[in-house]
C-alpha cells in the first residue's frame, strides 16, 4: 500500500473526528428554511439533541472520508506527475511547478474521489439532519440500499462531482500558493510546522468559499426524502424543503429546481448560509489534516531512505 494512500487515509479520519460537530451545524443551517429554527427541543443541548449528537453522522465519513482522502491524494500526486514529469516529491514542490497544473491535478483528484464522496456525503447528510437518536449512518445506508439499491447511494452525484472537482482544484492550488508566499520564513522545524498549519487552514477556507453555493444546493438535494416514503413518514424539517404534489408523496426536485426555489423564497444570501461556521471548521480541520499528512509522508520517506542493517 502506497505511503500517500496511508497518510491520506489517516489525515482524513483525523479531520472528521475534529470537525464533525461544526459540520453537523453547517448541514442543518444549509438545509433549514428561513422561518425554521435550528435549535433542538428544550430538552436538548442547544443545537444538538443530546451530547452524543456531537458525533452524529461521523461513522460514514470516518470510514468513507478516510478512503476518499487517500484516493484524493493518490490521484492528485499521480496526476501532477503526469502533467509535470519533473515533479519528484509532490509534498515539496519546486517553485517552477505551474500553479495551473497543480489546480488541474487537484481537480482530477476531486473527480476521482467522487466515487467515494457521493455516497458518503449522502449518508452523512441524511444522518445529521435526522433528530431521531435511533437513526445511525448504518441505518441510513441500509435503508438506501433496500429502497433504491446501489444507484440510490449516488443520488446527487453530479453536483457532488462538480463541487469536488472545482473545490479540490482550489484546495491544492491555494495550499501551494500560500506555502510559496511564506517561503521567506526560516526552515526551522517550528516555523515549518506553523507554515503547514496556516496554509492548510487557509486552503480549507478558500476551498469552501469557492464551492459553497454548490454545497448548499447539494445538501438540500440530498436532504430530500426517498420517493418510496410517504409524506407522513418524513420529518417536518425535511418535508418543508419540498412542495408536496397531489399524491401522498413529495416530488423530488433536481439541482436547478432546488437552486431556483431557494433563491425565490429566501434570496441570494441563502447560498452562503452557514459559510461562517464552515470557514471556522475548514481552517481547523484542514490545518490538522495537512499537518498529519505532511508529518506521515516525512516519516515514510525517512523510513524508506534509512539504511537497512542485515543480520
Amino acid at each position: 500500500m502506497s505511503s500517500d494512500f496511508v497518510a491520506g487515509y489517516v489525515s482524513g479520519a483525523v479531520g472528521i473526528l475534529i470537525g464533525n460537530p461544526l459540520d453537523l451545524v453547517k448541514v442543518r443551517l444549509q438545509a433549514r428554511r428561513g422561518d425554521e429554527s435550528l435549535r433542538a427541543s428544550s430538552q436538548g443541548h442547544g443545537y444538538f439533541e443530546t451530547k452524543s449528537s456531537l458525533i452524529k453522522g461521523a461513522a460514514a465519513p470516518i470510514l468513507g472520508y478516510g478512503a476518499l482522502n487517500a484516493l484524493l491524494f493518490v490521484a492528485y500526486n499521480r496526476s501532477l506527475k503526469f502533467l509535470d514529469p519533473s515533479v519528484i516529491n509532490p509534498t515539496n514542490l519546486d517553485a517552477n511547478v505551474s500553479l495551473m497544473n497543480i489546480w488541474l491535478a487537484g481537480a482530477a483528484g476531486g473527480m476521482a474521489s467522487w466515487v467515494i464522496s457521493s455516497p458518503t456525503e449522502l449518508v452523512k447528510c441524511r444522518t445529521q439532519l435526522s433528530r431521531n437518536q435511533n437513526i445511525s449512518s448504518w441505518t441510513v445506508f441500509r435503508d438506501i440500499l433496500r429502497v433504491q439499491g446501489v444507484r440510490g447511494l449516488y443520488f446527487g452525484g453530479l453536483i457532488t462531482s462538480i463541487r469536488d472537482s472545482v473545490g479540490y482544484g482550489f484546495y491544492f492550488w491555494s495550499y501551494e500558493l500560500c506555502k510559496r508566499s511564506l517561503s521567506s520564513l526560516d526552515d526551522s522545524s517550528q516555523q515549518e510546522a506553523l507554515k503547514v498549519l496556516l496554509c492548510g487552514g487557509v486552503a480549507g477556507i478558500i476551498t469552501w468559499a469557492s464551492v459553497f453555493p454548490l454545497d448548499v444546493v447539494k445538501t438540500r438535494l440530498q436532504a430530500q426524502p426517498f420517493i418510496a416514503h410517504t409524506v407522513s413518514e418524513v420529518p417536518d424539517f425535511q418535508r418543508r424543503l419540498l412542495p408536496p404534489t397531489s399524491s401522498s408523496r413529495p416530488r423530488i426536485l433536481n439541482s436547478l429546481e432546488i437552486a431556483r426555489d431557494a433563491y425565490r423564497s429566501e434570496g441570494f444570501s441563502v447560498f452562503f448560509r452557514g459559510l461562517g461556521i464552515c470557514s471556522v471548521r475548514a481552517f481547523i480541520v484542514n490545518a490538522a489534516q495537512w499537518a498529519v499528512y505532511e508529518w506521515l509522508m516525512k516519516e515514510f520517506n525517512r523510513a524508506s531512505t534509512a539504511p537497512h542493517v542485515s543480520m
